[in-house]
């Protein structure tokens, strides 16, 4: 058995990065446009912090503009939703980033519902869903179009390959097999209640794993020279009781089966904060009646 090829999602979206980086400032220069993304943070949720202050150093690096706005963990749903209509009218404003997870009394659904659909960077808005199915243009969520472009990197043509998106979650699992779809591939879902989901994913030419469990993909469960892209980020100890991350998928075991891999850290991750600087970039330039940038 050989190796795989190393899927690098760190240079990936660094040369994304790049891309829009350069369309930013050519709109900066032509046409007195700085893309700008607002980011909603409800109380003091320690790992959404270091998020926002990721996204906002992201931005900076590609000459985007980034706001952020804190507002008090005992917030009512009324003032967040209009926090949220605040932003929907400043005209600085391209996207409007609400972060996940919010306090038990506020709705999420709601809230998400209450951003303006072209500003919706995230993709989670109603509208942005439909459109994606029904094969609209629409704002994508950040990680399944990361994922896609990660497998574009590999595949030059996805047309008829038999691809298996594992897990069906609404952020990822389901835009994912969305896009897949688009890009004329075909697609099988599976999930906690498949009956043998490793006998599924063994047909698969592409295999997206994304259940939020460690280590579950196992070497059988992949057909040799399959492409794998593995979303999970599971924390896990390490030997000496350091903390780690961990994918869906064991690296190690199925790295001798597979064709490509996606790393963790270091694959699908960095493609995501990149995938949302591309959503702004293109909000900024769809709100204004422009032609979406090549990205």
């Amino acid at each position: 058995m050989g190796s795989a090829r190393v899927i690098d999602g760190i240079a990936i979206a660094a040369e994304l990065r790049q891309r829009i980086g350069e369309v930013a400032a050519r709109l900066r220069d032509e046409a007195a446009i700085t893309p700008g993304l607002a980011t909603v943070l409800v109380g003091d949720n320690a790992a959404s912090q270091v998020y926002v202050r990721a996204k906002g150093r992201a931005c900076a690096g590609s000459g985007l503009a980034a706001f952020d706005v804190r507002l008090p963990p005992d917030i009512s749903q009324a003032d967040l939703v209009a926090e949220v209509d605040k932003l929907n009218g400043q005209d600085r404003v391209d996207g409007i980033l609400v972060q996940l997870p919010l306090p038990g009394h506020i709705d999420p659904e709601r809230v998400i519902a209450a951003v303006d659909p072209a500003k919706d960077v995230d993709g989670f808005h109603p509208i942005n869903i439909g459109r994606l199915w029904s094969g609209s243009a629409a704002f994508v969520p950040c990680t399944p179009q990361g994922c896609l472009l990660l497998l574009r990197a590999v595949h030059h043509e996805l047309s008829g390959a038999a691809a298996v998106v594992l897990g069906r979650s609404n952020i990822v699992g389901k835009p994912m097999a969305a896009l897949l779809l688009a890009a004329d591939c075909t697609v099988t879902m599976a999930h906690s209640r498949t009956t043998d989901a490793a006998a599924i994913c063994r047909r698969a030419d592409i295999l997206i794993a994304a259940t939020g469990r460690p280590r579950m993909v196992k070497a059988d469960w992949v057909k040799p020279g399959a492409t794998v892209i593995d979303v999970g980020i599971n924390p896990s100890a390490a030997a000496g009781g350091e903390s780690r991350v961990v994918g869906d998928v064991d690296y190690a075991a199925v790295s001798t089966v597979a064709g490509a891999i996606t790393p963790v850290p270091g694959g699908v991750g960095p493609m995501t904060i990149a995938c949302l600087l591309r959503n702004t970039v293109l909000a900024a330039c769809r709100r204004r009646g422009l032609s979406d940038p090549p990205l």
